[in-house]
């Protein structure tokens, strides 16, 4: 009798310790984005493409993220070589599209209609050019924004992100600025 009452408060408590930590609110939000991209032999691009994330709070004030996002766009260019393969292609333009598979905290606060957040995200990236190659890296993005509620559930979002990636062996400093619709739970 002792070990079924014991196994019964332990199925409670266990219980209660997993539904604290499913989160009960946060947001979806979807949006354009705009990506001054460092495509290291391009030059800096200017990318257009969408980003979206979903966000669930585990606390009060802090929620955990998934972003993704997909860019694209086209660079005249004089020559391009892969550094990898050895190949080159004349003068011409190259198509270019990157996307971006990032995780981590977002600490927030609501003050009135604002909402203004900052993130530290971690993940993957990839970019991929008609025959100057493609290639897979780490990611690091760190930002922030503001929501602005224009009636509950939806907010106006404004955000801006600093992304890092180490395409073809070196390092890319990338700036990504994102706006669109958010909807909170």
């Amino acid at each position: 009798m002792r070990k079924v009452v014991f196994v019964g408060w332990a199925a409670i408590l266990w219980a209660s310790f997993a539904s604290a930590q499913v989160p009960t609110s946060g947001n979806v939000f979807f949006g354009y984005s705009y990506y001054n991209a460092d495509l290291s032999s391009l030059g800096r691009s200017n990318l257009n493409g969408w980003t979206a994330s979903l966000e669930g709070r585990v606390f009060p004030h802090v929620g955990l993220v998934a972003d993704f996002s997909q860019t694209f766009g086209s660079e005249s260019v004089a020559t391009v070589c892969n550094p990898l393969s050895g190949t080159c292609l004349p003068n011409g333009n190259v198509n270019v599209h990157e996307y971006n598979i990032i995780f981590g905290p977002r600490v927030s606060a609501s003050i009135g209609k604002l909402r203004p957040f900052a993130e530290a995200l971690f993940g993957v990236g990839h970019v991929g050019t008609n025959g100057a190659g493609s290639d897979t890296s780490l990611a690091t993005g760190l930002g922030g924004g503001i929501d602005y509620r224009i009636f509950h559930p939806i907010a106006l979002r404004f955000e801006g992100d600093y992304l890092e990636t180490r395409f073809f062996g070196t390092t890319q400093n990338n700036v990504r600025l994102s706006t669109g619709i958010a909807f909170h739970f």
